[in-house]
C-alpha cells in the first residue's frame, strides 16, 4: 500500500555528513509515523529516529545531537541529516512507515524501503 524509496547514502570519512531522503507514495499526513532504521554489519536492525503524524521526533541515544529528522514542505519526503558521522554508523539505512504506531519497535512498521548503504571510514 505504501512505497518508500531511500536515497543519499554513500561513503564518507569520520566526522563528515550525509543527508538521507525517503520519498513516500502517499502524503505523510495519512501515516502515523515515519522512521529510519539501520542495520550495522553483523548486527540486528535498530531504530535511528521516528517522526509522528503531529511532527514530534524521537531519536536513539546514539543519534541525539548528531542526527536530525525532518519533513519537506510537500509532505511526501522525510530527511535524515547525519552529522559528525562515526565508523560505527556504518550500515544499511532503511525508511519505514506505519499507519498506527510510532516507536522503535520493528514490528510496528509494515512498510519498508529497500535501504541505502552508509559507509563511514576512520
Amino acid at each position: 500500500q505504501v512505497q518508500l524509496v531511500e536515497s543519499g547514502g554513500g561513503s564518507v570519512q569520520a566526522g563528515g555528513s550525509l543527508r538521507l531522503s525517503c520519498v513516500a507514495s502517499q502524503y505523510l499526513h495519512s501515516l502515523a509515523c515515519m522512521a529510519w532504521f539501520r542495520q550495522p554489519p553483523g548486527k540486528e536492525r535498530e531504530a535511528v529516529a521516528q517522526i509522528s503524524h503531529g511532527g514530534s521526533t524521537t531519536y536513539a541515544d546514539f543519534a541525539k545531537g548528531r542526527f536530525t529528522l525532518s519533513r519537506d514542505n510537500a509532505a511526501t519526503t522525510v530527511n535524515l541529516q547525519m552529522n559528525s558521522l562515526k565508523p560505527e554508523d556504518t550500515g544499511r539505512y532503511y525508511c519505514a512507515a506505519s499507519f498506527q504506531y510510532c516507536s522503535g519497535d520493528l514490528s510496528h512498521f509494515n512498510y519498508w524501503g529497500q535501504g541505502t548503504q552508509v559507509t563511514v571510514s576512520s
